[in-house]
């Protein structure tokens, strides 16, 4: 196994172009765990830990530029107020030590559908900022997982940031494991409001072939919210519509059977997050108009 160190971005773009089948190794929480394993022996590794740049992020009026190796733990200090529900995603991940190694750049390029930043991201509506020598694209997060641990990234590219929407509004996730710490996730949820637009976004994990978004249940409680008068009223959510939008959000799984849960078990607790989550975000979302009143 050839071990590739770059000095420099333009040195890592160069050397994935002249060898594509080359795998990034960032936080190496992933890689090494499978090579470790005897999952995956690459012929070539690709070693970003020399590029302090994709440490980097970037807070500006509209969206946070998040640098692809940016660990989960600065995330969870630095980013809380702009990004709530990605900082609750890593406050799940693994252990400390992970926390302090991991990123998102690392999550999505796996895009293991049980990926702890994939739901938070799938709500935000993120896009990656992928990049080759022939030039950079942004990728919305919604065309970005393809199959079962596949990604829209081309042979030669890499991914050098992600840009998530600043917070408009209240934000959640939740994770279901079989233990408090060190798990994957036997379902994951997240969503987000976004009153600017008047819409809600969605983002379930470790339930279907890839991260996914619940879709009816975005349309259905975004049309709730609006015919009823919610963004601007505030008032009490009927328990009915909490109910649908929860039935919805479990049926927007595919899940399967394996040895951390049954596929109805993981369509259950989907269910059971997604009413607990909409009813958090609306008692923020109440409690911050209420404020915005009584200033």
């Amino acid at each position: 196994m050839d071990f590739l160190r770059p000095a420099s971005w333009e040195e890592a773009l160069a050397a994935k172009a002249a060898h594509p089948a080359a795998v990034p190794l960032a936080g190496g929480t992933d890689v090494m765990v499978e090579i470790n394993f005897d999952h995956r022996r690459p012929e070539q590794l690709l070693d970003l830990g020399r590029l302090g740049e994709l440490r980097d992020w970037t807070v500006g009026e509209r969206t946070v530029r998040l640098g692809a190796c940016v660990p989960y733990a600065h995330i969870m200090e630095h980013l809380r107020g702009p990004l709530p529900g990605l900082a609750l995603a890593a406050h799940t991940v693994a252990s400390p030590q992970i926390r302090n190694r991991g990123g998102v750049g690392g999550n999505l390029g796996t895009a293991s559908p049980a990926g702890d930043a994939h739901p938070a991201l799938l709500a935000a509506g993120a896009r990656v900022e992928a990049e080759s020598v022939r030039g950079s694209r942004l990728i919305p997060i919604d065309a970005f997982y393809t199959g079962v641990k596949r990604n829209a990234l081309a042979p030669d590219e890499l991914i050098r940031a992600v840009h998530i929407e600043k917070a408009g509004g209240p934000q959640q996730f939740s994770k279901v494991g079989t233990r408090n710490a060190m798990v994957i996730a036997v379902c994951a949820f997240a969503l987000a409001l976004h009153p600017r637009s008047r819409t809600v976004r969605t983002g379930i994990g470790s339930a279907a072939p890839t991260p996914v978004r619940a879709r009816d249940a975005e349309a259905f409680l975004t049309a709730a919210l609006d015919e009823g008068g919610f963004w601007e009223n505030g008032a009490t959510l009927a328990p009915s519509l909490v109910k649908e939008f929860a039935t919805l959000a479990s049926a927007a799984c595919a899940p399967i059977d394996d040895v951390r849960g049954t596929a109805a078990y993981r369509r259950h607790a989907v269910g059971v997050m997604a009413r607990r989550q909409l009813g958090w975000v609306w008692d923020q979302y109440r409690g911050a108009r209420r404020l915005e009143g009584a200033a």
